[in-house]
């Protein structure tokens, strides 16, 4: 389970903070709590691990999202408490919180859980080929957010 943990567990909580998760660490925990207890009924390769991991993620992120939204207001998108330490770079960050949650959704578990498009599809509901739209999309709102400015010098190292 330790090698399991320690080869997952960063994408996992990736994951969450770029979702903007008010506790991403208690959410990992308690994705690798769920993960030990039925670890002995899975079957499968690493990848078969690593989409089994991820769908264990995504129906936590999307109970915490249902539990929140029962205890307070909505408020504005993207407005979760992220902690201070965020490995992620905060126009990194920024950036997701602009797409829409399906684009953050697949972008995050394409690119940052470094899942097939068939995967995320399947933890997701979708189709594959929602998911490579919703991808591709995503992808050019965050690249388009994070280019320079036209006008902005040049940075020379």
């Amino acid at each position: 389970m330790e090698g399991v943990y320690d080869e997952l567990a960063p994408a996992v909580l990736g994951y969450f903070r770029s979702h903007r998760m008010a506790d991403p660490e208690g959410l990992t925990g308690d994705v690798f709590l769920a993960v030990t207890q039925r670890l002995h009924t899975f079957e499968g390769d690493a990848p078969a691990l690593r989409r089994w991991v991820f769908t264990i993620a995504h129906h936590r992120r999307v109970d915490e999202i249902r539990r929140a939204t029962r205890l307070a207001p909505p408020g504005p998108p993207g407005t979760e408490a992220v902690e201070d330490e965020d490995p992620f770079d905060p126009a990194l960050v920024a950036a997701l919180s602009t797409l829409t949650d399906e684009q953050r959704q697949v972008v995050v578990l394409r690119h940052v859980a470094d899942l097939s498009v068939e995967d995320v599809a399947e933890i997701t509901g979708r189709t594959p080929g929602s998911v490579k739209m919703l991808s591709a999309r995503g992808l050019e709102a965050l690249a388009a957010r994070l280019a320079p400015a036209p006008d902005a010098p040049a940075i020379r190292t």
